[in-house]
C-alpha cells in the first residue's frame, strides 16, 4: 500500500489554484495604456508606432498579430534602454497571451533588468517572468526569478507558493519540503490552519526522498488539521510498517483502527477478535465482532460459518469470564508486580465497570514491575478512553515514550482524541 496514493492523486489538480497562477500568467497585461502613453511622448516614431499598434491589437485579444508588431521593431537600430524596456514589455504580454510561455517569460525578465524599471515594474516584471517560466516548465529558472522578486522587495505569497511548486517540480525535493515545513511551522505559531495542499505536497515531497520520520510527520499534521479516513489509513500503515516496530503492539493497532474506522475487511475484524481472545480480554473481542457484523462484512460470504463459530466462542469465553470476573483479585494486588493487577483492571474496564477498573489499574502503573512500562501507559490511555475520561487519556499518552512504536501510537491516540474533546 502506499500511503500518500490518494494524496498524490490530487495534487495536480489543485496546484494552479493554490499558487493562484491567474494573475501571474499574465501579469503586465494591464499595462498596455499607460505604456501608449509614455511610448507617443519618449520613443522614435519607428519604435513608436509598431508598439501602439501592437497594444492596440491586445486590446482585441490577437497575440499572435501583436507578437508581429512587435517583431518589426527588431530592424531599428541604436534602442534605447527606455525603448527597449518598452519593447520587452509588450513583447511579454503579446507572448503570454498567445501561449509563447518562453519567450514571454524571458521577455518580462529583461524588463525587470532594465534601467528604465522602477521598483514596483521590477517586482511586477519578475513575478510575470515566474509565472511565463513554470507555464514553459523551466522549474529551474522559476526558483531563481522567485529568489529576484523578493530580494527586489516583493512579498506576494503565491510567487512564493510558486517557486515551492517549481522546486517539486524540479526534483528538487529535499529544498521543497524544507520551506514546506517552515512555511507550515510559521501558520502553526500563528495560530492559523495551513492549507490541505501544503502538506500533502511536504508528504508527497518526503515520500520522494523515502524518508519515513519525515512522511510519517507530514501525515500526523494532514491528521492533526484534515482527520480524513484515507489519511487515517495511512499514516497507521506508515506507523506500523516503519523500521523496528514490534509485533507486540498489534492489538493495540487495531483498537486505533477500530476507533478510526480503518478496519478494511472481514479478516482483519477477524484476526482482532482472535488476538484479544488470545490476551484474555472475550469482552473486547466481541466489540470487534460486533463491528464487522455491523459493518456488513462478517456473517457473510464463504466465512460465514467461521464468522458465527467465532462469535458463539467469544459469546461463551465472555460468560466465563464474567463468572470469574474477581476472584483472583486479591491475588493479583498482592503480587510485587503491577502486571496481573493492571489486566485485571482493564478487563473489568472493557466489561464495562470502569469504576473499579481504573483505580486497579491506576494501582498498578504505581507498584510498577512491567516488562514494557510505556505500553502500560499506553493501555492506561485506552482505558481512560473508553472510560469517557479523554482529557485524562490525552495527559498518560502524553508521556509514553519509546522507539518501537509505543509512542508513535500513543501521538496518534492522541490526535484523535483531541478531534473529539
Amino acid at each position: 500500500m502506499n500511503s500518500s496514493s490518494s494524496v498524490r492523486r490530487s495534487l495536480g489538480s489543485r496546484f494552479a489554484h493554490w499558487l493562484g497562477l491567474g494573475w501571474i500568467v499574465l501579469a503586465a497585461l494591464g499595462m498596455g495604456p499607460a505604456v501608449a502613453q509614455e511610448a507617443a511622448k519618449t520613443v522614435r516614431p519607428e519604435i513608436g508606432k509598431p508598439i501602439q499598434a501592437a497594444l492596440d491589437l491586445l486590446k482585441q485579444k490577437k497575440g499572435k498579430d501583436a507578437l508581429a508588431k512587435v517583431r518589426e521593431t527588431e530592424a531599428v537600430g541604436e534602442k534605447t534602454a527606455y525603448e527597449l524596456f518598452l519593447i520587452d514589455q509588450v513583447r511579454g504580454q503579446a507572448a503570454a497571451l498567445t501561449g509563447e510561455a518562453g519567450i514571454a517569460a524571458r521577455a518580462f525578465e529583461a524588463a525587470a533588468a532594465s534601467a528604465a524599471a522602477g521598483e514596483k515594474e521590477k517586482q511586477q516584471f519578475l513575478a510575470a517572468a515566474a509565472g511565463q517560466f513554470y507555464t514553459a516548465k523551466e522549474y529551474g529558472k522559476v526558483a531563481d526569478v522567485a529568489g529576484r522578486y523578493f530580494k527586489a522587495g516583493g512579498n506576494d505569497k503565491a510567487i512564493h507558493n510558486l517557486e515551492i511548486q517549481a522546486l517539486y517540480l524540479g526534483n528538487n525535493f529535499a529544498q521543497a519540503a524544507k520551506e514546506l515545513l517552515l512555511d507550515i511551522q510559521a501558520e502553526e505559531q500563528a495560530g492559523k490552519t495551513p492549507a490541505e495542499i501544503q502538506l500533502q505536497l511536504l508528504l508527497s515531497s518526503y515520500e520522494k526522498l523515502q524518508d519515513k520520520a519525515g512522511s510519517a510527520q507530514a501525515l500526523e499534521k494532514l491528521l492533526t488539521y484534515y482527520p480524513k479516513k484515507d489519511y487515517w489509513q495511512g499514516v497507521i500503515y506508515s506507523v506500523t510498517t516503519r523500521t523496528g516496530f514490534s509485533e507486540r503492539l498489534a492489538l493495540d493497532v487495531n483498537r486505533l483502527r477500530l476507533v478510526t474506522g480503518t478496519m478494511r475487511g472481514a479478516s482483519d475484524y477477524v484476526e482482532a477478535a482472535q488476538m484479544a481472545l488470545q490476551s484474555g480480554y472475550p469482552a473486547e473481542a466481541r466489540k470487534f465482532i460486533d463491528a464487522g457484523y455491523a459493518a456488513g462484512l462478517l456473517g457473510t460470504g464463504a466465512d460465514a460459518d467461521r464468522h458465527k463459530r467465532l462469535k458463539e466462542r467469544a459469546a461463551k469465553d465472555m460468560a466465563t469470564d464474567l463468572k470469574a470476573l474477581g476472584q483472583d483479585d486479591a491475588q493479583a494486588a498482592a503480587s510485587q508486580s503491577g502486571t496481573a493487577l493492571f489486566n485485571a483492571g482493564l478487563n473489568y474496564v472493557l466489561n464495562g465497570r470502569s469504576d473499579k477498573g481504573l483505580g486497579m489499574m491506576e494501582s498498578a502503573l504505581t507498584k510498577g514491575g512491567f516488562k514494557h512500562p510505556e505500553d502500560a501507559k499506553l493501555q492506561m490511555g485506552y482505558a481512560y478512553y473508553l472510560a469517557g475520561q479523554t482529557q485524562k487519556a490525552i495527559q498518560v499518552l502524553k508521556k509514553v515514550q519509546g522507539s518501537d512504536g509505543v509512542s508513535a501510537l500513543s501521538r496518534l491516540w492522541v490526535i484523535r482524541l483531541g478531534q473529539t474533546s
